[in-house]
């Protein structure tokens, strides 16, 4: 079992078999889309040869582009147009289910075969099966190379959930004793001898006292100099996932604790606490992290969320050492932050940040829906407004966009002018080779700590 779970989906033996199923799967499907039979032998007709294949094609983009608008535009499953990367490796499963219909057309209709020009096949079930078979290996291409590129689940066990569900909740022993005073500050703790070897994941519930806000459980990273006596008073970092999406996806595709313990290794056992923390309540909600009709989200991650942290855990109470960070929605989440409560979140880490938050594509839906068509009163709390209005010199964010991900990168360029005309202090950065991707918030992440280590008082 532990084979399994420890199985790797996005390279291996995993993805070769992937692709030689694909390979094979879309090699059956199109030959026996294309083929015609003359007399007694199969042979291709040299006009015909791709005309099924081709309708099939043709077929699937219109329909794909079909449900695209539908999910974007009409329903509005998403804010944002699907990449480019998915939408080409869904059309090829769309493509193959459709040369599979044909082919089991041609297989149990009676009289003539479509796709051969003769009757059925002798063994009908057993054509229908190597059929189904192509179709599947198809599939399983796609599927995998979706993964891949989102760059979610790397494992099975990330698939499965099965190591986020071996998290422990948080215990006692990990807790700030009630009453007892921030731990000893950065500058004047002394790293013991023997470190303990890595970090720890704890998760907890974050109760919304004050918003009322019923969210899903955080999960909480403890560096190695949290578990020495005495304890440091640590920066705090606060991260939000993507939507849709959980709090849990931070720790699969964004590695966070690899990428945590190994920052703490290069800095004598600190780094920040990271409170990953979830906005939306469900895997398909969205909030907005505002205060609407919606949800009270920003008074959850703004009072409720610091004060369950100060309350529970030995960390630095200054605002000046506590960042809010995020991905995709996620890193828009991070944006509303620190310019909606500088005095909570000095700092954020915004990856594929939005250019504002969105329910829909067009505006209008989401203002509607959220703030029953009052422009104004949605205007008023979005990023780039309060950019506009408000200066923010002492306050710092890191963007980081994919470099494949063009869309995102002109929100970065557009968020981080913004920022520095208002006095942040800014760092820009594509992420080569990513796209809108985990792999954008896991390789930009530790860039980000690097920027902000010298406003959370970290050692070099």
């Amino acid at each position: 079992m532990d084979f399994l779970e420890d199985l790797r989906l996005v390279d291996g033996p995993v993805l070769w078999i992937a692709w030689a199923a694909g390979a094979a799967g879309v090699a059956y499907l199109l030959w026996h889309g294309a083929r015609r039979r003359h007399g007694n032998t199969a042979t291709p007709r040299r006009l015909g040869f791709l005309l099924v294949p081709a309708a099939a094609i043709l077929a699937a983009a219109a329909l794909l582009a079909g449900v695209h608008w539908l999910m974007i535009y009409a329903v509005s499953v998403f804010p944002e147009e699907l990449p480019r990367e998915v939408l080409a490796w869904s059309l090829l499963p769309v493509t193959a289910l459709l040369l599979w219909a044909f082919r089991l057309w041609g297989i149990w209709r009676p009289g003539r075969d479509p796709a051969t020009g003769q009757g059925s096949p002798r063994h009908p079930a057993r054509a229908a099966g190597v059929a189904t078979g192509a179709l599947l290996g198809v599939v399983l291409l796609s599927a995998v190379q979706i993964n891949g590129y989102f760059g979610l689940n790397h494992t099975m066990s990330d698939l499965m959930g099965t190591a986020v569900a071996r998290i422990q909740p948080l215990e006692d022993g990990l807790k700030r004793a009630p009453g007892a005073p921030a731990g000893v500050s950065l500058s004047e703790w002394t790293p013991p001898a023997e470190l303990p070897d890595g970090g720890v994941l704890r998760r907890a519930v974050i109760p919304g006292t004050t918003s009322g806000f019923g969210s899903r459980e955080a999960y909480i990273y403890l560096p190695p100099a949290y578990r020495t006596t005495p304890r440091p008073a640590l920066p705090v970092l606060v991260l939000f996932s993507g939507q849709p999406g959980a709090p849990a996806d931070w720790l699969t595709g964004g590695a966070l604790r690899s990428r945590m313990d190994r920052y703490a290794a290069e800095h004598h056992g600190v780094s920040p606490v990271v409170v990953v923390v979830d906005p939306n309540g469900s895997a398909s909600g969205n909030t907005l992290c505002m205060d609407s009709k919606i949800a009270r989200a920003d008074t959850f991650l703004a009072a409720d969320v610091p004060a369950w942290i100060n309350r529970t855990l030995d960390v630095d109470p200054d605002p000046s050492r506590w960042a809010a960070g995020g991905f995709s929605f996620g890193g828009t989440c991070a944006m509303q932050m620190v310019t909606r409560h500088p005095d909570v979140y000095s700092s954020a880490l915004a990856f594929s940040s939005e250019k504002e938050p969105a329910l829909a594509k067009e505006r209008e839906k989401t203002i509607a829906a959220s703030f029953g068509g009052d422009t104004e009163a949605f205007d008023r709390q979005t990023p780039l407004r309060l950019m506009k209005d408000n200066r923010f010199d002492g306050h710092a964010i890191y963007f980081g966009a994919g470099e494949r991900d063009p869309e995102f990168i002109g929100y970065m360029d557009l968020l981080s002018d913004a920022a520095r005309s208002a006095g942040f202090t800014v760092e820009a950065h594509r992420i080569a080779g990513a796209g809108h991707s985990w792999e954008t918030a896991s390789r930009g992440l530790p860039g980000g700590l690097d920027f902000l280590a010298s406003r959370w008082g970290i050692p070099q």
